[in-house]
C-alpha cells in the first residue's frame, strides 16, 4: 500500500504502475522537475542531498497520515539525490483512491509537506554562483 524510496533516477512509468488498482478510480500523481529558472536568474542544475534514514522515516509517516486521512489504496514518493539537469524529474507523489478527489486532496498533501517536513536539501547551480535553497546540516 507503500512505496517510498530514495533514488539516483525517477522511473515515471514505475510510478504509475504501481498505482494501479483494480477499486481504485482516480489516481492523482504530481512529478516536480528541475525548471530552468529561479529567483530571476537562469538555473544550470540542482543537486539534492538527504539525511536518507530520517528521510525515509519522515515519507514513510507522511504516507500514513494521508492513508488515515483519505480512503486510499496506494500512496507513493519518491525522491531523486544527486545533480539533476533542467528538466529531468526530481520528486514523483503519488495515490491512488476509488475516488480523484481524494486522490487530488492527498496528493497535494503529501508534496507540501514532504516540502516543509523531510530532511532533503537542494543546491542551485546558477550561471554566476551556488545557492543552498533551504537549510542545510
Amino acid at each position: 500500500m507503500i512505496h517510498i524510496k530514495l533514488v539516483d533516477n525517477i522511473v515515471l512509468d514505475e510510478a504509475y504502475s504501481y498505482l494501479q488498482d483494480p477499486e481504485a478510480g482516480g489516481m492523482d500523481l504530481f512529478i516536480g522537475s528541475v525548471r530552468n529558472h529561479a529567483l530571476g536568474k537562469d538555473v544550470v542544475k540542482l543537486e539534492f542531498e538527504a539525511y536518507e534514514p530520517m528521510a525515509i522515516s519522515e515519507m514513510k509517516k507522511l504516507a500514513q497520515q494521508a492513508i488515515e486521512k483519505w480512503p486510499l489504496k496506494k500512496v507513493l514518493i519518491i525522491h531523486a539525490l544527486g545533480e539533476k539537469q533542467v528538466g529531468e524529474p526530481v520528486v514523483v507523489i503519488g495515490t491512488s483512491s476509488a475516488h480523484r478527489q481524494d486522490a487530488f486532496e492527498s496528493c497535494r498533501f503529501l508534496i507540501d509537506e514532504l516540502k516543509m517536513t523531510v530532511p532533503i536539501w537542494k543546491k542551485e547551480y546558477f550561471t554566476d554562483q551556488t545557492v543552498w535553497v533551504n537549510a542545510h546540516p
